[in-house]
């Protein structure tokens, strides 16, 4: 058993779950060089403007910042390349026959190492309209305001 057994987060995508609705998520592989391994063990990577496309019958991630390695030599990797997605035919055909679909997009809502590999939580996103993203924030600062409440009588009254 590797010695970094379990789930280590090194990014996430909070601002996907304020833009798009979450339809369907799925984990999936990355292929990547040692440079970018080595980047993102230092917790190092940006997913807020990622996304998924398909070429040549493949899924590949895209817009995905990994910084290149600080003590990479000419060996090191471009900051921004397409990295290809490892996902079984399946997945791939599901996932691109509904991101086709209007309004429908594939965005990474996740980036985290389990067993020492890399994996990334995609997800089948369809852009929210500028009434669904207030009623977010809304719902978001109610929330807030009910758990404020909640404690205050908590400690009142505890």
């Amino acid at each position: 058993m590797p010695k970094d057994s379990g789930r280590k987060l090194i990014a996430s995508n909070k601002k996907a779950r304020y833009e798009y609705l979450i339809e369907d998520t799925v984990e999936a592989g990355l292929v990547l060089t040692g440079t970018e391994v080595k980047s993102l063990r230092q917790g190092r990577a940006t997913l807020v403007d990622g996304y998924a496309t398909q070429y040549q019958g493949e899924l590949w991630l895209e817009g995905v910042h990994i910084p290149e390695y600080t003590q990479g030599t000419w060996t090191n990797h471009s900051a921004r390349r397409r990295r290809k997605l490892l996902l079984h035919r399946e997945q791939i055909d599901k996932l691109v026959a509904k991101a086709e679909q209007a309004g429908h997009t594939i965005v990474p809502l996740s980036l985290y190492f389990v067993d020492g590999r890399a994996k990334v939580e995609i997800a089948l996103a369809k852009g929210k309209k500028l009434h669904d993203k207030r009623q977010t924030l809304r719902e978001r600062q109610d929330r807030r305001e009910a758990d404020r409440a909640m404690s205050a009588h908590l400690k009142r009254h505890g």
